[in-house]
């Protein structure tokens, strides 16, 4: 690791620092910032993108403050992005870095992410219930969930971002040869979306957030209802005149995140 570095920022002081930790073929490169004396557990994070753009380092303001927020470690995961290297090559580089997490706390592990990086979280936490690993929360700002993007969110604007076609494109450049792809010895699979999974149920606690005017609020309401559905629990909350991107520019958001997965964690 780097020697830690103070953010400046509101009260509540947060240090981060650079670290790598081993992939499955390579090493992850990550920014762990580290709020107060004592943080409430771990929560890995993956950023938005497209699967496709993106960084640790464009995140980097945002997941400072995510942090403080939520008086917790985050991790913010550097994932290797699509085209160049499809899926399931972000899932396994998040999946390493919440492996990680576990040596560093004895506290509770949670996986989150935003857009395309809510999308992989969500995938996540399947992969770490079918290994039967603990994990407090999953925490999921508008994730895309359906490939198809068939949702009536979808076509309300025209104009918004992301558009449909975008996002269509997004998916077929992420997903490469699609469906699932066996983990390694064929132990449980490695999910593209969600929707891939059979069993629903026994998840950990999911905060869902959505914004009323982005294209992808129909997928993320959609999903908090599936998993509530599956007897899962669910704080979700749709933020009036939020569009897509928010994460990234509305302190409110994070600190609404932060707050909940403090309350939510044990």
């Amino acid at each position: 690791m780097t020697s830690p570095q103070r953010v400046p920022g509101p009260p509540g002081t947060v240090r981060w620092e650079a670290a790598t930790v081993p992939g499955p073929d390579h090493d992850v490169p990550l920014r762990v910032y580290r709020s107060g004396p004592a943080p409430r557990g771990v929560l890995v994070w993956a950023h938005g993108g497209s699967w496709s753009a993106g960084s640790a380092a464009g995140w980097h303001p945002a997941c400072a403050d995510l942090a403080r927020a939520a008086s917790a470690t985050v991790v913010s995961v550097d994932y290797r992005l699509a085209p160049g290297h499809p899926h399931p090559a972000a899932l396994l580089d998040v999946l390493a870095a919440m492996t990680w997490a576990q040596t560093i706390s004895d506290g509770p592990i949670a996986v989150g992410g935003d857009s395309a990086g809510g999308t992989v979280a969500a995938c996540a936490a399947l992969v770490w219930r079918d290994r039967r690993l603990p994990l407090a929360a999953q925490v999921l700002v508008y994730p895309p969930i359906d490939p198809r993007c068939q949702a009536p969110s979808y076509s309300r604007d025209a104009e918004a971002f992301p558009s449909r076609a975008g996002l269509l494109a997004a998916w077929r450049a992420y997903r490469g040869t699609a469906g699932r792809h066996p983990a390694a010895g064929g132990a449980t699979p490695l999910y593209s979306t969600p929707d891939e999974a059979a069993d629903p149920t026994g998840l950990a606690p999911a905060i869902i957030a959505a914004g009323s005017l982005d294209p992808v609020a129909d997928d993320a309401r959609g999903y908090a209802r599936h998993l509530q559905t599956a007897g899962n629990t669910v704080t979700f909350r749709e933020f009036r005149g939020m569009r897509h991107g928010a994460f990234l520019t509305d302190p409110a958001l994070r600190h609404w995140l932060g707050v909940t997965y403090s309350r939510r964690t044990p």
